[in-house]
């Protein structure tokens, strides 16, 4: 099968849509199929192990970290779009990439279909301050209603997103797909060389935080939860690994709760080496948005057998349903930090979560996920085939 792949956001530029994009994309390669992917153009370049197409793009105000591909010449590219008989597009995010992604559907006479990666609901008004919350809401739902009703498909990481979708309206078909994880991806990590690089003393108990340092990402609240643990666990340490528009704001208000001694900004790191090498180093994996459509870092460290305590909202809801791997807490600074003392002073709790925690993760396998991926896309194709032979029989 070839798949076209169109995204306004990719690698370099890291959060969850790039990992879910590669993830997949590497798989379905691995199983034969060809990948080809149109996405921004930055200024850092980067190649991959399948086809990228960049695309000129520029700044945008919002979120510096993103780009706009320029439309015009991403349609330039049409005519070599042409000639490689793709058989479906899968659009993975709602701007650029969705509106170019439907006009090259029907261009090229292809299926396409959209994951729906990100719940604007909870989102808009974290970048949007200034907009009423409820015309936020409004905006966000009508948006999504709308877009979803162009797609032959649509590919949700949850069940609670899909159930939110439909509670928009939203009757396109859709198929429930988290993104999985590759096998031993982060299971081989050594935490000892983690603290040693980063002057990590071994009798520090480490809480963790893995993701974009983004202001939906609740990360105020860990925060408050060290300066909680803190007085009773004077060698805790929250360890935030990740970069993004929030981190200036946490360090200032990481200043002003006089947690210096606490918490430690380590910034980006590769997922390939360092990453695997921090979820290691964690005792406990903590985690509180409220924004997740799936959760995947949950995944990642409980395939490290790192134990999590997490809210469970959404993408998090689902992955912590089985109480398996960790404690699941209440967004309230008390429950919260209590679960984590518990974490760190009960050794026979921690060591049963630790092994429930990485039988969990081989279960999420990016094997069975992109197996399902590939129904999706046949039934898709057939579907497509099936109403182009019936249009040329009446005419």
């Amino acid at each position: 099968m070839r798949i076209l792949k169109i995204s306004d956001v990719y690698f370099p530029r890291v959060n969850g849509v790039s990992t879910s994009i590669r993830t997949f994309a590497r798989e379905l390669q691995q199983q034969g199929h060809e990948v080809t992917l149109i996405a921004p153009a930055y200024p850092t370049p980067l190649d991959d192990s399948f086809e990228v197409i960049r695309i000129p793009s520029r700044y945008l105000f919002v979120d510096p970290e993103d780009r706009l591909m320029q439309r015009r010449a991403l349609r330039r590219h049409l005519p070599r779009l042409q000639r490689r008989n793709f058989d479906i597009i899968h659009i993975h995010t709602p701007f650029a990439a969705h509106y170019e992604g439907v006009w090259l559907s029907r261009q090229l006479g292809v299926p396409v279909v959209e994951t729906y990666h990100t719940y604007f609901e909870e989102y808009l008004d974290k970048y949007l301050p200034w907009l009423p919350r409820k015309v936020l809401r409004y905006a966000a739902r009508h948006f999504s209603r709308t877009q979803c009703g162009v797609l032959d498909a649509m590919v949700v990481p949850t069940r609670p997103m899909l159930d939110v979708l439909h509670g928009y309206g939203v009757t396109t078909p859709a198929g429930i797909i988290p993104t999985g994880i590759p096998a031993g991806a982060f299971s081989g990590g050594n935490g000892a060389r983690f603290r040693a690089r980063h002057d990590i003393g071994d009798d520090r108990q480490l809480m963790l935080y893995v993701g974009r340092v983004a202001h939906e990402k609740n990360i105020d609240f860990l925060l408050r939860v060290i300066d909680r643990v803190r007085h009773s666990h004077p060698r805790s340490l929250l360890v935030v690994a990740g970069e993004g528009p929030a981190t200036r704001h946490l360090h200032k208000l990481s200043t002003s709760l006089g947690l210096e001694r606490h918490v430690r900004f380590v910034g980006y790191l590769s997922r390939e080496t360092d990453l695997p090498d921090c979820y290691a180093a964690g005792e406990v994996f903590v985690f509180a948005s409220n924004t997740e459509t799936q959760g995947l870092v949950l995944l990642e460290a409980m395939q490290a057998g790192t134990p999590v305590v997490s809210t469970a909202v959404m993408g998090t809801a689902e992955v912590m349903a089985d109480r398996r791997g960790g404690l699941v807490a209440a967004e309230d600074v008390g429950d919260f930090a209590d679960k984590v003392r518990r974490l760190f002073d009960d050794p026979a709790l921690h060591a049963r979560l630790r092994a429930q925690a990485s039988a969990k993760a081989a279960g999420w396998s990016v094997e069975a996920t992109t197996a399902r991926l590939l129904e999706l896309y046949g039934s898709c194709t057939a579907a497509h085939a099936g109403h182009r032979h019936a249009a040329i029989e009446s005419a």
